[in-house]
């Protein structure tokens, strides 16, 4: 059996992530309920909580590693990433990304997608959150099982969005998840011969597309030291699964059985 680069791990911790992986979609089908306009994304993040409580998980975000100032990264409209719940008020028409962590019988899980605020997707933005989320599916269906190289998964991803002409953000990428947050190897969403690593039947790893409407360079908020914006002021969207590897494909994990 070779070695797993996303660590080795019992049934019984592969089924606590199949596990959490549910909760996690779960509170996501809950917070498409819950978020419309007039609803601050403080309010979100404090609803969350208590969802993630009720659903028996902890928010890996408040661990002592990343301390991150709240239980979900909620990004709207030009933020790409890890956006602090704030008092700002959400209106019709705002394009919200939420990401998560939880942890459930100590392990990981991790996802994300993105959502208009009280209205359907219309335009160049219902081009930009369907093709965003094309290209994670079209990651996940490149992964062939034990053997794939993580370098398939992003030519795949990498393609979806250059036929589209979305800008690919290269400066953050998918990573290793479950028995911690962030863990070997990178994933990137583009295509660098040579580069990648070898997944094996095992193996847990969290794929993560974002993309945006304009320049795919980015810029941290000075302020809070977490957000990620695009630096144009273009508009973003992030989707994201953790996904199993198994012997010849791959098991989605956080999506609702």
């Amino acid at each position: 059996m070779p070695e797993l680069i996303t660590g080795k791990k019992t049934q019984k911790q592969l089924d606590a992530m199949r596990e959490g992986g549910v909760i996690l979609a779960k509170i996501f089908a809950d917070i498409k309920d819950f978020v419309k306009p007039g609803i601050s994304e403080k309010e979100v993040d404090e609803f969350t909580a208590k969802k993630i409580i009720e659903y028996g998980a902890t928010p890996t975000y408040r661990e002592p590693v990343p301390d991150f100032p709240g239980v979900i990264c909620i990004s709207t409209n030009e933020e790409i990433v890890h956006g602090v719940p704030s008092d700002y008020v959400f209106e019709r028409g705002d394009i919200v990304s939420f990401d998560m962590v939880i942890t459930y019988k100590n392990m990981k899980t991790d996802s994300a997608f993105t959502m208009v605020v009280g209205e359907k997707p219309r335009g160049v933005i219902k081009h930009l959150l369907s093709v965003t989320e094309k290209s994670l599916y079209a990651g996940i269906n490149a992964i062939h099982g034990d053997g794939t190289n993580t370098e398939e998964i992003g030519a795949a991803i990498e393609t979806v969005l250059k036929q589209a002409k979305l800008g690919i953000v290269r400066e953050l990428v998918g990573h290793g998840v479950g028995l911690e947050m962030h863990m070997p190897p990178d994933i990137p969403n583009y295509h660098i011969k040579g580069s990648g690593v070898v997944l094996h039947e095992g193996d847990t790893i969290a794929i993560e597309p974002m993309a945006t409407l304009g320049s795919e360079k980015i810029r941290t908020d000075s302020q809070d030291g977490w957000t990620i914006t695009t630096k144009d002021g273009s508009l973003a969207a992030h989707f994201e699964h953790t996904v199993l590897i198994t012997k010849d494909g791959a098991e989605i994990l956080t999506k609702i059985r």
